[in-house]
């Protein structure tokens, strides 16, 4: 633990900070979907022999696709109007 007294070595934790809180959220769960979205060819594979869950796999990484275009889009305006 640090030198600083009790209570107070938290005190200036995000005092800096490289972006607004909601740029952050933004570039923070598209990271999130990325991870997940190259997944999907893997948990489709490993259902072989079960198209329902092969189809439900496949449902799922389309809609992950349109979910990481529309926060990229949005990242863009974000970044447009000058927020990065």
């Amino acid at each position: 633990m640090s030198t600083i007294g009790q209570g107070t070595w938290m005190e200036h934790v995000g005092k800096t900070h490289g972006a607004e809180d909601h740029d952050h959220d933004l570039i923070q769960d598209l990271s999130k979907r990325l991870d997940a979205l190259w997944r999907y060819d893997q948990y489709i594979a490993n259902a072989e022999g079960k198209p329902k869950l092969q189809e439900c796999w496949s449902h799922l990484k389309d809609q992950e696709q349109k979910n990481i275009h529309t926060l990229k889009a949005l990242i863009a305006e974000e970044i447009k109007q000058g927020c990065f």
